[in-house]
């Protein structure tokens, strides 16, 4: 095993996914993989699981290191059950990965829908933090492992998005949390970091940001990113794979807790 290998590699350890389905989720997965982890991908949505089991096992040839099971992660018993199903498949888990998150919709703030604005909050900072970390950091305490976790923070941890008011307040607290739960788990050995992606292309965002997809032409919203972003481009999902796998190793990032690395094109540095 080479150098390399040896400080940044995955043999023996298994990792967990939340919002599995996703495109960063399916790009962290891939590095994983291919670093030498056995993958449990959660998801509330089997189709998801599915297809990202399948484009996996074609892409790394690694299928059989893939568990997938369909997982609630607003629900304290849903998650625990998933623990549990992790545990038998694929050994005790060594990584938690909170990708589950997304945005519904963007307005003006006094046009606000109390209603999606609470299930944008939900989804990124109950599912997408707060119930999964609960239940595996429990685990982890009970067994004495001394696991790490990655939070998926956002651009707008640092700088509010107009019009995303939800998504806003929720990666803000991403942030805040990663720095609270860092020191909170500490004695215990469990390291908590998150990842903080620039723009990158999804199926969520795409309509948003491209206005035709052969052309390359964008919206004016995806015009103002690039602007903003002194690589002059949006990322490319494989560009957080480096970024990820530091995170998660305890040779290369062993003292490393409570930071949020941005992997954003320089997008936090832009000035006039």
């Amino acid at each position: 095993m080479s150098y390399v290998e040896d400080m940044f590699g995955m043999d023996g350890k298994t990792v967990i996914i939340t919002g599995g389905g996703g495109a960063i989720a399916g790009a962290l997965s891939e590095a994983y993989l291919r670093a030498g982890a056995k993958l449990a991908l959660w998801d509330i949505v089997d189709e998801a699981l599915d297809a990202a089991k399948k484009r996996l096992g074609e892409a790394t040839g690694k299928g059989e290191s893939i568990f997938c099971t369909k997982v609630d992660a607003m629900d304290a018993a849903s998650v625990e059950k998933a623990v549990e199903a992790t545990e038998k498949a694929l050994g005790s888990p060594d990584v938690l990965v909170n990708a589950a998150g997304g945005n519904r919709g963007k307005g003006a703030f006094i046009e606000t829908d109390m209603e999606q604005f609470e299930f944008v909050l939900k989804l990124n900072l109950v599912a997408g933090l707060m119930v999964p970390t609960q239940v595996v950091a429990k685990y982890w305490m009970e067994k004495k492992i001394k696991g790490a976790v990655v939070n998926l923070a956002s651009m707008a941890s640092y700088i509010p998005l107009s019009g995303v008011w939800a998504y806003d307040a929720a990666k803000a607290a991403v942030m805040n949390l990663t720095m609270a739960t860092a020191k909170e788990f500490a004695p215990h050995g469990i390291r908590v970091n998150a990842l903080a992606p620039g723009f990158f292309i999804g199926k969520q965002n795409k309509d948003l940001l491209i206005k035709n997809e052969k052309t390359g032409e964008l919206t004016a919203r995806g015009q103002q990113v690039i602007d903003h972003t002194p690589y002059g481009r949006f990322g490319d999902v494989s560009e957080l794979s480096g970024a990820v796998l530091f995170l998660s190793s305890d040779k290369a990032a062993g003292f490393v807790t409570g930071i949020t690395v941005p992997v954003d094109g320089g997008y936090l540095v832009q000035n006039i």
